[in-house]
C-alpha cells in the first residue's frame, strides 16, 4: 500500500483494505502522502439505477506515472487499493488513483478513447503474497541503480541515470535516464541483462520529469509541482518573466531541475491581460527639460516611472498622463513638465500671495535667529579675553 504509515492499509480481508489512521484508503486530502494525488469530487454522486460504475481505473505507479486499466471482472476497488494488472510479458502491481465518472473526463482530456484497445485490464486485487513479493522486488532498484552507475562510468557514456523501476513479477526493469545529446546503449543493455539477468528497458526522460521523479522542496517552500500534480509540462521563456517585470537573474528563474520554472506560466495571462491597456513606449518622453526614460512599469496600480538622462529620482506617471505626452510628441510638440503638477506650476505660477508671505516670514524669522547667536559668542569671547587680561 503506497502512501504513509499513518494512513496506510493496516490489515486486508474480503471486501477490500482496512485504511487505518485518516481513513482515507491511502489518499490523503491533504496531497502530502501521495505523488501526483487526486481529489475525487464526483465522489459522492449516486449511481445509475442499473448500478453501473465507469469500468475504467486510472491506476498510479512508481514516480507518479499513471495510466488507465479496465476493470472488466467488476471487482470492488478503492481508492489507494493495490491490484494486480496487465503489462506486456508480464504482470505488475499499481495502486488505484481514481474510478467512476472522473476517470472518463480524465480520457477525454487526456484524448484516450473509452474502446482503445490499449486499455489493459486488471487482474485481481493483490493479495499479502504479492504485496509481500513487489517489496522484495523494490528492494533491488537501489542497489541496481548505484551498480548501473558504476557500469556507465567505466563505459564513459555520456547519460545520467536518474531512477531504476522493476516490475513486480521481477521480469524486467526500466531505466529512467536524461542527455544532452544521443547515447548508444546498445553494448549496456547487453551488459545490464547480463548483470541482474532480466529484462532491460531504457527509456529517457527530460530533465522537467527528472526533477518530478525525484522531488524535493521548491524555493517557495512547498514542494515542487512536477512531483505533486504537475503531469504536463509546457514550455517556458524568458518573454514570461519580461511581461512580468522580474529580474532575469538565472539563478532565481531557474528550477531545480536547471532549466526555467514552470510556474512563470502560472500568472502569464493575467499579466498579458493587463499590459494590454498600457502604452507601449519605445522612445523616451520629449519634455522642455528634456528626454525622459522608461524605468519601470507597475503593471495593475497603472503607474510608469520615468527618469531623465543626468537624475537619479524617478518620476511616477499615471497612464493616461503617459498617453496624453505621447500624443504630444507624435504631433511634434513637447510637453511644458514631465508630471502634471509641475505643468500646473509652470503655466500658473503662483506669485506673492499667502505662500510666499510665510516663506519670508519663515526665512526672516530664521535670520534674526542667526544674528542673535552670533552676538552671543563675540559677548562670550569678549568675557573670556577680558578674564585672561
Amino acid at each position: 500500500m503506497a502512501g504513509c504509515s499513518s494512513c496506510g492499509c493496516g490489515t486486508r480481508s474480503k471486501e477490500g483494505s482496512q485504511p487505518s489512521g485518516c481513513k482515507n484508503n491511502g489518499g490523503c486530502r491533504s496531497g502530502g502522502c501521495n505523488k501526483m494525488n487526486v481529489f475525487d469530487w464526483l465522489s459522492n454522486m449516486d449511481l445509475p439505477a442499473d448500478g453501473y460504475q465507469f469500468e475504467v481505473v486510472e491506476v498510479r505507479f512508481k514516480g507518479g506515472r499513471k495510466e488507465f486499466f479496465r476493470n472488466a471482472d467488476r471487482l470492488h476497488l478503492t481508492t489507494g487499493d493495490a491490484i494486480v494488472v496487465e503489462v506486456p510479458n508480464g504482470h505488475h502491481i499499481g495502486f488505484v488513483s481514481m474510478q467512476g465518472e472522473l476517470v472518463r473526463l480524465q480520457m477525454m482530456k487526456k484524448g484516450v478513447k473509452e474502446d482503445s484497445e490499449n486499455i489493459r485490464k486488471i487482474y485481481r486485487l493483490a493479495s499479502e503474497r504479492d504485496l509481500s513479493k513487489y517489496e522484495e522486488v523494490k528492494n533491488r532498484e537501489l542497489p541496481t541503480l548505484f551498480r548501473t552507475r558504476q557500469i556507465i562510468n567505466e563505459m564513459n557514456l555520456k547519460m545520467k541515470l536518474s531512477d531504476v523501476e522493476y516490475q513486480a513479477d521481477n521480469t524486467k526493469a526500466t531505466f529512467y535516464y536524461s542527455a544532452d545529446e544521443r547515447v548508444d546503449f546498445r553494448q549496456l543493455i547487453k551488459v545490464l541483462a547480463g548483470e541482474f539477468r532480466i529484462r532491460v528497458e531504457m527509456r529517457q526522460i527530460s530533465l522537467r520529469q527528472e526533477a518530478g521523479r525525484l522531488g524535493g522542496i521548491g524555493s517557495c517552500g512547498r514542494e515542487l509541482c512536477c512531483s505533486t500534480w504537475l503531469s504536463s509540462f509546457k514550455s517556458v521563456s524568458t518573454s514570461a518573466a519580461r511581461y512580468q517585470n522580474l529580474s532575469l537573474n538565472p539563478s532565481k528563474l531557474s528550477g531545480q531541475c536547471g532549466r526555467l520554472k514552470c510556474c512563470l506560466n502560472y500568472e502569464l495571462d493575467t499579466y498579458m491581460e493587463a499590459i494590454r491597456d498600457l502604452p507601449t513606449v519605445n522612445k523616451p518622453l520629449l519634455t522642455e527639460k528634456g528626454e525622459a526614460f522608461l524605468q519601470k512599469t507597475d503593471i495593475f496600480t497603472r503607474i510608469m516611472w520615468f527618469g531623465f538622462r543626468n537624475e537619479s529620482n524617478w518620476y511616477p506617471l499615471k497612464v493616461e498622463r503617459v498617453q496624453y505626452i505621447l500624443e504630444l510628441n507624435a504631433a511634434g510638440k513637447k510637453a511644458v513638465a514631465l508630471t502634471l503638477e509641475e505643468e500646473e506650476l509652470i503655466i500658473n505660477p503662483v506669485v506673492g500671495g499667502a505662500l510666499n508671505d510665510d516663506l519670508e516670514q519663515m526665512d526672516r524669522k530664521f535670520a534674526e535667529k542667526d544674528k542673535d547667536r552670533k552676538k552671543k559668542k563675540k559677548r562670550k569671547k569678549r568675557k573670556k579675553t577680558g578674564e585672561k587680561k
